[in-house]
């Protein structure tokens, strides 16, 4: 890498699930985080943002030691560098920020390191980082990600052709995934599974053909996980009962929540959102598209950041 250049890292936000695709489908937002990386005698994160400043500034942030372990798996060491860290998406609000975080740490190692990851090695090392290949893939591919893991090996599909706007409905209370994991039951029937599976299947067919009607009504019919989130996110049951009736097309909890998405033609988004207000008047609205880029790498690393 040349002296003198930045490197830029930038990392869109994602939505997981859209409803019955749970820990499977994922949708890239336009919303980023974004790293602008020098050479350093050590490690230094300087965080942009006032929600950035709660995380380590050293080594030990979470995106550096993403990157330390990723490159160790290569048998390379990585030298320090600074990094400017700046983020506009969410945190806790089921916006994929740990998603965002761990391929940022990714691309760290890979531009850092002179890695030369392909996309595909990248996804399937961010995937057994994360647990499931929907935010992660949407990460790193931008669009539509359909993706399905099984032990070590990781498959996905990658649509970039859906066009839709996205409302996004968010309270000022966090969500641990952890806690919203923590009410899904432990097991469904064989008869539930197969109900399950047969919404999801319908919903990914409705989006690709683009009957965005139908894709809506599977999205309120999932059976894996809102129904039992319902009790964490209450604001889920009183959107799902009056956004479709302001024009929304689909209404999905995203990731575990308790941010709750909301689908809608282009043009349709200020009746939606002035709608939305009036009912729920305490929550942050944010109108987004879909990022159909994906992360993406420019530039080359700098000995000082100015």
């Amino acid at each position: 890498m040349n002296e003198g250049e930045m490197l830029l890292i930038k990392v869109p936000a994602s939505t997981a699930n859209l409803g019955p695709g749970f820990d499977s489908i994922g949708l890239a937002l336009n919303l980023y985080l974004t790293l602008e990386v020098a050479r350093s005698e050590c490690w230094e994160v300087i965080p942009l943002t006032e929600e950035l400043k709660e995380f380590p500034n050293d080594e030990s942030n979470f995106i550096i030691r993403t990157a330390i372990e990723v490159a160790k798996t290569f048998e390379t060491i990585l030298a320090p560098c600074q990094i400017k860290v700046d983020s506009n998406i969410p945190l806790a609000r089921g916006l994929g920020s740990s998603a965002s975080a761990i391929v940022a740490g990714i691309e760290l190692a890979d531009q850092v390191g002179n890695l030369q990851l392909t996309k595909q090695q990248k996804f399937e090392i961010a995937s057994k980082m994360e647990g499931h290949p929907d935010n992660v893939g949407a990460s790193i591919f931008g669009g539509l990600v359909i993706g399905c893991q099984i032990g070590e090996e990781v498959d996905a599909e990658i649509i970039h052709s859906i066009d839709l706007d996205v409302l996004a409905v968010i309270p000022e209370e966090e969500l641990l995934t952890k806690s919203s994991r923590g009410v899904l039951p432990s097991s469904l029937s064989f008869g539930e599974a197969v109900s399950a599976g047969a919404v999801s299947n319908l919903l990914v067919a409705a989006l690709l053909t683009g009957n965005l009607k139908l894709a809506g009504k599977m999205m309120k019919q999932d059976k894996y996980h809102q129904p039992y989130r319902k009790e964490l996110v209450p604001h889920l049951q009183i959107m799902e009962e009056q956004a479709y009736k302001l024009g929304a097309y689909g209404v999905a909890l995203s990731g575990a929540g308790p941010t709750v998405l909301c689908f809608v033609k282009p043009g349709e988004m200020d009746s939606l959102m002035e709608g939305l207000t009036a009912i729920l008047p305490e929550m942050c609205f944010l109108p987004l598209e879909i990022d159909k880029e994906g992360s993406i790498c420019s530039g080359a690393i700098a000995t000082e950041i100015k």
